[in-house]
């Protein structure tokens, strides 16, 4: 099973605002195992960072000016993801980013039923959590001294650590609460024969017997606790 861990950067919030990706970064896993093989590309967005995006991220304008257009690396991006599901943090955003690029390109889009959020992963797992890339990586303890500015290949990787984790590690089926498995068949009670109560008064002869019985104790106990 191949997948693709994918982070974007890009030059604001909005691509139907013409806001464009400048970063792609991607990483590959197979049956849920890092391969080693990762896709990273710097692009010219054509149009100026936003100020909150170059704070982010710690792109400029002058770093992104003369890096090759998406039109121009888009084959190579094709090629690195092929049909693979694409595993996001907050799909609906990098998809939307990508789809706006692909667009323009006049490129078919990426469909949203190949993609796997990992914000809503978390959110299911820990509910009420903080769900950030950030706060996964804490409650993972998953190293973030690199993470310094944002990078989409950088993020990516860090992502794919906590993918593997929130969807149980490289053995995914251990797991020990499942919502598939089996319940538990409920047996209802046999029936019980109901039978009459039984009178257990002893017998004039019986009480005698007892009495004459209770003569023959040397000193019993229950006299001295009477004295």
């Amino acid at each position: 099973m191949r997948e693709i861990v994918l982070d974007t950067e890009t030059t604001g919030l909005d691509p139907l605002n013409g806001d464009r990706v400048v970063e792609i970064g991607c990483v590959e896993l197979v049956n849920h195992v890092p391969t080693g093989r990762s896709y990273q590309q710097y692009l010219d967005p054509e149009r100026p960072m936003s100020e909150g995006a170059a704070e982010v991220s710690g792109l400029t304008d002058d770093f992104l000016r003369g890096k090759p257009k998406f039109a121009e690396t888009v084959d190579a991006f094709l090629e690195f993801i092929g049909d693979a599901p694409i595993v996001a943090h907050n799909a609906a955003f990098d998809l939307g980013f990508i789809n706006a690029e692909l667009k323009r390109c006049q490129r078919p889009p990426l469909s949203p039923d190949r993609s796997i959020d990992t914000v809503a992963i978390a959110r299911r797992r820990f509910p009420g959590a903080p769900a950030s890339l950030d706060a996964l990586c804490r409650r993972f303890n998953i190293d973030l001294s690199a993470r310094t500015k944002h990078g989409a290949l950088l993020d990516a990787e860090l992502l794919a650590r906590v993918y593997l984790e929130l969807v149980g590690g490289r053995e995914p089926g251990l797991t020990l609460l499942s919502d598939a498995a089996p319940k538990a068949e409920t047996i209802a009670p046999a029936a019980r024969e109901v039978r009459p109560p039984r009178a257990h008064a002893p017998r004039a002869e019986e009480l005698e017997a007892h009495a004459d019985f209770l003569k023959k104790i040397k000193n019993p106990i229950w006299t001295r606790a009477a004295q």
